[in-house]
C-alpha cells in the first residue's frame, strides 16, 4: 500500500527528529556530557528557579548546571609533605654556612684562632688515599669552626671519625687556655664528692641499723684498692676530646678516662652503636656507657699508633735532669728540624717515633704504688699485719721511642709504610699505616706531618676473638668437727648412751660411798 505524501512526510520529521535527539545525546570527549541532557536540566532549573531576564542570564545558568554535572576529579587538599633525611641533615647543616660577625675580620683574630688547616690536611691525605671526600671533610672544617668559636680552647685537632652501626663520631682533639678548664673541673669534682659522701652516709645507717636489729660478725675482707685516674693535662687525660654525630649537631664532651675503663676495655671487643648513653653488655662488665668506651678507645688509639718524625720533638732540658732519663713526658717542637726526605721516612722505621704516652698494664701512662700507706691511716691500737711484698713498679717504653722497637703481635709486623706515588717521587709524601689498629694513619712532607684515624675503633687479632671465661665458682668452706653438722642419734643409741650414763653415775657413787666410809675409820 503507498503511503501518502502527508504520511512520507511525519515520517521524514520523525526520523530528524531522531537523528537530532541521537546528536544530541552524544557524549563529549572531554566533559562526559550531552547537550540533550544538558538542556533538560537547564529548562528544569529555569523552570524551578524562573529568574527574571531569563534571557539576559541563561548562559551564567548553562555554566552552573555544566560545572555541576562535572565530576571532581582533583582535590584541593594538598599532601603531608614528608621530610626525609637528606633534608634533616641538610637543615642542621645549614647553620654551619652562616656567616657570623663583620664581614672584614682582623687579622689579630684569625691568627690567634687555634682552627686548624683541615684544608690542607684533606690534601695531603687524598694523596695518601684517606679520607673523608671533600664535601664532607669541608662540612667537618665548618663544624671545628663552630667548636672553636663555642668554646675556649687553646689547640684544636681534628683526631679523625669512629665508625657505627647506627651513626658515626667525628672526634676533635682539644686543649683549653689556662683556668678555663679548672673551674668546670672543680664543679664536677665537687659534685662527685656530694654523691660520694651521700652515698657513704647512706650505708652507714643501714649498717647501724642492721647492727641495731641483729648483731652480725664483723667481716676483715678488704677490697682491693682503687686506681686512682689521671688529673686532666696528664697521662691519658693530657688531652680532652669533643665528639658529634654528624657536622651541624652540637659538640659533647667526653668525660676522663679511668685506669678501671682501659683495663676493661682491653678485654671486650664491642661495635659503637652512635648512642653516647648507651649501656656496654660485655664481660668483664665494662664501668660505664658507650660514652667511656668511646673515650677509653680514643686513650689507647691515640698511645699506639700516634707517630712523628724523628727529631720533630725534643725534651725540654731542665735543671737536674739527666739526658737519658726515661721519666720524662714534657717535650716542644724542635726549632731546628730541617725535615727528613720522603724516601727514608718510608723505608725505615727508626725515622718515626711515638710522642704520646704508653699507657701501662695498670691502666696508667705513670705507675702508682697502691701498697704504699700514709702515715695518716696507721693505728698503733691495730694488731700489726704482716706487710705484703713491695710490687714491681710497672715500665713502658719512654717518649719518642723510634716505632722500629714495637713488638710484633702473632706475626704481623706492626706497622706498614710507603711513598704516595712513585712516578712522582719528587712531590710524593711518606705514608704510615698501622696493621694493629685499622684505620690509623700518618703521613710527613719536610716539616709537616699530621695523624689521623677513620675506622671502627677495634683493635686487628690474628685469630678468632673469644669472650674470656667467668671465673669458677668460690668452693666451700672446708669441712671439719667445728662446723660439720652432727647426724641425729638413733632410738638404740640413745637408749645405749643413757644406760652408760646411768653405770657411769653409779659407779661414781659407790666411789664416793666408800670414800666416806675409809674417812670414819680414820678418825675412830
Amino acid at each position: 500500500m503507498m503511503e501518502s505524501p502527508e504520511e512520507m512526510l511525519n515520517n521524514q520529521k520523525e526520523q530528524a527528529a531522531r537523528s537530532l535527539k541521537a546528536f544530541m545525546l552524544t557524549n563529549s570527549t572531554k566533559s562526559n556530557l550531552n547537550l540533550y541532557d544538558h538542556l533538560a536540566r537547564l529548562l528544569t532549573k529555569v523552570m524551578e528557579e524562573r529568574p527574571e531576564n531569563v534571557v539576559d542570564v541563561i548562559e551564567d545558568l548553562s555554566r552552573e548546571v555544566k560545572r555541576a554535572g562535572l565530576q571532581n576529579t582533583q582535590s584541593t587538599l594538598r599532601d603531608i609533605h614528608v621530610t626525609t633525611p637528606p633534608q634533616v641533615t641538610a637543615e642542621q647543616q645549614k647553620v654551619l654556612f652562616s656567616h657570623k660577625g663583620g664581614e672584614d675580620g682582623t687579622q689579630e683574630e684569625q691568627m690567634e684562632s687555634p682552627l686548624p688547616n683541615v684544608a690542607e690536611l684533606a690534601f695531603y691525605l687524598e694523596q695518601a688515599g684517606v679520607g673523608l671526600g671533600r664535601e664532607e671533610t669541608y662540612r667537618v672544617f665548618l663544624a671545628l669552626k663552630q667548636l672553636v668559636d663555642t668554646q675556649p680552647l687553646q689547640h684544636c685537632r681534628f683526631w679523625g671519625k669512629i665508625l657505627g652501626t647506627e651513626n658515626s663520631y667525628l672526634v676533635a682533639e682539644v686543649e683549653f687556655r689556662e683556668g678555663e678548664e679548672d673551674e668546670e673541673d672543680a664543679l664536677d669534682e665537687a659534685g662527685e664528692d656530694e654523691e660520694r659522701e651521700a652515698e657513704d652516709s647512706r650505708g652507714d645507717e643501714e649498717e647501724a641499723r642492721t647492727a641495731e636489729i641483729i648483731s652480725f660478725p664483723k667481716s676483715t675482707y678488704k677490697p682491693p684498692p682503687v686506681v686512682p685516674k689521671e688529673n686532666n693535662g696528664t697521662g691519658a687525660n693530657k688531652f680532652t676530646y669533643f665528639v658529634c654525630r654528624e657536622p651541624g649537631l652540637p659538640w659533647v664532651r667526653l668525660p676522663p678516662v679511668t685506669p678501671a675503663q682501659v683495663t676493661v676495655a682491653r678485654k671486650i671487643r664491642k661495635f659503637f652503636t652512635g648512642r653516647l648513653d648507651a649501656p656496654i653488655v660485655s664481660y668483664p662488665p665494662f664501668p660505664g656507657n658507650e660514652a667511656n668506651y668511646l673515650r677509653a678507645q680514643i686513650a689507647r688509639i691515640s698511645a699506639s699508633t700516634q707517630a712523628s718524625p724523628l727529631g720533630f720533638y725534643q725534651f725540654v732540658e731542665e735543671e737536674g735532669e739527666e739526658e737519658e732519663d726515661s721519666s720524662r713526658i714534657s717535650f716542644e717542637e724542635n726549632p731546628d728540624f730541617e725535615g727528613i726526605p720522603v724516601s727514608e721516612l718510608a723505608n725505615s722505621l727508626s725515622n718515626w717515633v711515638h710522642h704520646v704516652q704508653y699507657i701501662l698494664p695498670q691502666g696508667r701512662c705513670t705507675w702508682i704504688n697502691l701498697a704504699e700507706k700514709p702515715e695518716e691511716e696507721e693505728d698503733p691500737e691495730e694488731e700489726k699485719e704482716e706487710e705484703p711484698d713491695e710490687p714491681e713498679p710497672e715500665v713502658g717504653p719512654p717518649l719518642l721511642t723510634p716505632l722500629s722497637e714495637d713488638a710484633e703481635i702473632n706475626n704481623t709486623p706492626p706497622w706498614s709504610c710507603k711513598v704516595s706515588s712513585s712516578i712522582i717521587s719528587k712531590f710524593a709524601i711518606a705514608v704510615l699505616c698501622s696493621n694493629l689498629w685499622p684505620g690509623a694513619y700518618a703521613f710527613a712532607c719536610g716539616k709537616t706531618f699530621e695523624n689521623i684515624y677513620i675506622g671502627w675503633g677495634s683493635k686487628f687479632l690474628a685469630e678468632g676473638y673469644n669472650p674470656p671465661v667467668p671465673p669458677p665458682p668460690q668452693s666451700e668452706y672446708p669441712s671439719g668437727p667445728d662446723i660439720t653438722e652432727a647426724a641425729d642419734p638413733s632410738l638404740e643409741e640413745e637408749q645405749a648412751l643413757k644406760a652408760a650414763l646411768e653405770e657411769q653415775r653409779e659407779s661414781q657413787e659407790e666411789m664416793e660411798d666408800a670414800e666416806g666410809d675409809e674417812d670414819e675409820e680414820d678418825d675412830d
